[in-house]
């Protein structure tokens, strides 16, 4: 029976305000891509060290409104039920967007909490607290209400849940930059490779079985398998963090055994995701969306698991942390594992969230899209590891200067930029597809 939810539109703005946040992550991307062979360029008014401010801001900003969005577009046909407030959504909403907004211009006159990652003043960290209080709570009310729960619907709370739990580690600054560091990280690390890897298993495993029509009881084991590697391998993970800021020996051994299997997460991804396709019981029309949940798989896994492994025993890591091979694992990691999922969600509600009932029509902007960012960002990610590669050689090894070892770079920053630049092309054909696209079917 297909199930059609009037309260599903809730889920509209945040795409939108995902999209045009994702705009300008990239051009900001572009600006301080472009800083590292023109260093001047724009100062004093975006120094480099804010413009990567608000790169990163912006990322996990549109990322989160990706990841509300695409909740409020699931819920309800998980649980067979409306979602418990459209109102609370939307105060929750605006006030996100206020507050997300505020931090963002307030990095331009300096207004930060001087944190990596974590730059957000007190006032703004006290809102987001807030709203994804909010969220949670019409998470669990709107499944309370609904028809039934299933394992998709569960992981995705628990998902947000430990989003909300591991961010209150962000308000503990202590004095220590040991400790700080250690506490740190159980934001960062057990965000991205911990609780955000359960979101998006649950969006693939939704997108797998609307796509595909496999039986719900087939890809929920594969759900289950993942959600135990995820917690098997990314608490104590966090270990590869731990190597060299102060804390004891032993987190050399943990941190090295249990990172290197990080990447078996990602192997079950691949194969559950290629696996339920190869078995798929309808030919769904929406070819895009197709695309992006097989990609979101694949390149995560390039860029989480091979590119993350490729870095992650201390022996390695030594030499590589702190380099350009750690941004090369974090622009696929991040784009592979996270923002991929959310334009597959995006991809598959949109059609319906514009005119719910209308047939699929020309699908070539999107596709075109897909490749032109999905092959840019490899580009972008072999760049930055050839960069990496020359400056552990230059600097770590035969004890280069910094400055100087930069110098020896400008070719790869060169190559970085030009496919910044195509990804750019890609994104802004995508987000003109997004909003003028005619109307198509999603379910």
């Amino acid at each position: 029976m297909k199930y059609q939810f009037e309260s599903q539109r809730v889920s509209y703005p945040y795409f939108v305000a995902a999209m045009l946040l994702f705009g300008a992550q990239i051009l900001f991307g572009l600006v301080i891509g472009a800083q590292y062979l023109w260093p001047d360029l724009l100062f004093p008014a975006i120094p480099f060290n804010i413009g990567r401010m608000i790169h990163i801001n912006l990322l996990v900003v549109w990322l989160i409104f990706g990841f509300m969005g695409a909740a409020y577009y699931l819920l309800p046909e998980e649980v067979e039920g409306e979602i418990y407030s459209t109102k609370l959504a939307m105060v929750q909403f605006w006030l996100f967007l206020a507050g997300g907004a505020t931090a963002i211009v307030g990095y331009l006159f300096r207004w930060h909490d001087g944190r990596e990652f974590l730059e957000q003043p007190t006032l703004i960290k006290v809102g987001i607290v807030i709203v994804v209080l909010m969220f949670i709570f019409n998470m669990i009310m709107t499944m309370i209400k609904g028809r039934r729960r299933t394992s998709t619907s569960i992981v995705l709370l628990t998902g947000f849940l430990g989003l909300a739990v591991f961010y209150l580690f962000a308000f503990y600054k202590p004095v220590n930059m040991v400790i700080d560091k250690y506490y740190w990280w159980w934001v960062v690390h057990l965000w991205v490779e911990g609780v955000w890897e359960l979101i998006m298993a649950a969006f693939l495993s939704f997108l797998l079985i609307k796509l595909t029509g496999v039986d719900r009881e087939v890809a929920e084991k594969w759900l289950y398998v993942i959600v135990g590697l995820t917690f098997l391998t990314g608490v104590i993970g966090t270990g590869h963090h731990y190597y060299w800021i102060g804390t004891p020996a032993f987190w050399q051994t943990w941190g090295a055994w249990f990172s290197a299997i990080e990447v078996l997460p990602f192997v079950a991804m691949v194969a559950f995701s290629f696996k339920m396709i190869a078995k798929r019981s309808r030919q769904h029309p929406n070819r895009a969306a197709i695309l992006w949940t097989a990609g979101a798989a694949v390149l995560s896994f390039l860029g989480a698991g091979v590119w993350g492994f490729m870095h992650t025993l201390p022996q390695v890591n030594f030499y590589t942390h702190g380099t350009q091979i750690t941004a090369s694992h974090g622009h696929l990691a991040f784009y592979g594992a996270y923002a991929v999922i959310v334009l597959a969600m995006a991809s598959y509600a949109m059609p319906n969230l514009r005119k719910a009932g209308s047939a699929i029509t020309s699908q070539k902007l999107e596709i075109f899209a897909f490749w032109t960012m999905g092959a840019s960002m490899l580009f972008i990610t072999l760049a930055l590891t050839g960069a990496g590669i020359v400056q552990v050689y230059l600097q770590r090894v035969l004890g280069m200067s910094y400055m100087e070892t930069q110098s020896f770079m400008n070719i790869f920053y060169f190559i970085r930029l030009f496919f910044g630049a195509t990804f750019a092309i890609g994104l802004v054909v995508y987000l003109y597809d997004f909003f003028t696209g005619k109307a198509r079917q999603a379910a």
